[in-house]
């Protein structure tokens, strides 16, 4: 019996990523675009997450508009950590129709429902099909 996240997970649509941008090309990329020179975007990156580790520290959020929020927590241990929240820009802007250019794998079972895909595994895989219990 196969348990049901092997059934989601085999063909929910994902996103294939492909390789991480890594920060040279990215303050190229940004150089390019804003005329500023690279040292410049560098130095400001950092000053931006220096700044940012600084009022988390206070137990203060960051929002940097466009970008996202940024909130300190503690875990049960007394870890702190920080939080990102991204701007609905982000998210508005990634869903611009006809914009994405990536590959999305298993793209033809948009729509459907978890329940949908435990029951097409099902037809798919008889011999290891998932139980489902009401």
């Amino acid at each position: 019996m196969a348990p049901r996240i092997k059934a989601i997970n085999a063909y929910r649509p994902r996103v294939e990523q492909g390789n991480t941008v890594q920060k040279p090309e990215l303050v190229r990329a940004l150089s390019r675009a804003t005329g500023l020179v690279e040292g410049s975007i560098d130095q400001s990156n950092k000053e931006l997450r220096d700044h940012i580790i600084e009022y988390c520290r206070a137990g203060r959020a960051v929002k940097v508009e466009g970008l996202g929020t940024f909130t300190p927590s503690i875990d049960l241990d007394g870890v702190l950590a920080i939080h990102f929240r991204p701007d609905p820009a982000l998210n508005y802007g990634i869903n611009v129709p006809g914009t994405f250019s990536g590959t999305i794998i298993n793209r033809e079972f948009i729509g459907y429902t978890s329940e949908d895909l435990v029951e097409y595994w099902n037809e798919q895989h008889p011999e290891d099909p998932v139980v489902i219990n009401d």
